[in-house]
């Protein structure tokens, strides 16, 4: 969801993009994905992905919203692909680009990789993927049913957090 213009910036004004149907309750929220300008410095140019700038708090809770979920086995696709890899290590995917079965899908489009053993999922091995990108020409990040209610939850209780603060 894009929110109205802030001012995160004395020159240009931004829409914050979240997931949250409400505005974020501070202006640098760690609920907000990321930010697009409303207007570029060239009058003549429209805002694109290029112009897109993410929230580094907003990625730090992504990654605590899906090892948690993670570890406490909310997603039945992930533990589906855990069955099915027994041993080794599972790329945790975007969904916005699922590669072909058996394959590896784009650097950008994994969240990170968690070790198997056993058809289980090792949470404490949790690693992010530094390549990821929360948005790419193929959208903003999408997560499968289970994890996207975790992090839900996680972005409703920091906003409710933040508003407690301001």
């Amino acid at each position: 969801m894009y929110h109205p213009p802030t001012p995160v910036s004395d020159d240009i004004p931004v829409f914050a993009l979240s997931f949250l149907p409400d505005p974020p309750p501070v202006v640098l929220s760690s609920t907000v994905i990321g930010w697009l300008p409303a207007a570029t410095p060239e009058a003549s140019e429209e805002a694109g992905l290029n112009d897109f700038v993410e929230n580094g708090a907003f990625r730090e809770l992504l990654h605590e919203a899906v090892q948690s979920g993670l570890r406490d086995d909310v997603d039945d696709i992930q533990r589906n692909g855990a069955m099915q890899t027994q041993q080794g290590w599972m790329h945790i995917h975007d969904g916005r680009n699922v590669p072909a079965l058996g394959r590896i899908g784009d650097p950008d489009d994994i969240i990170a990789s968690v070790r198997v053993e056993d058809g289980k999922i090792l949470a404490e091995t949790y690693q992010p993927m530094p390549s990821y990108r929360l948005c790419t020409s193929d959208g903003v990040l999408q997560l499968t049913e289970g994890l996207a209610q975790r992090l839900k939850e996680i972005l409703e209780a920091r906003a409710a957090e933040e508003g407690r603060r301001q």
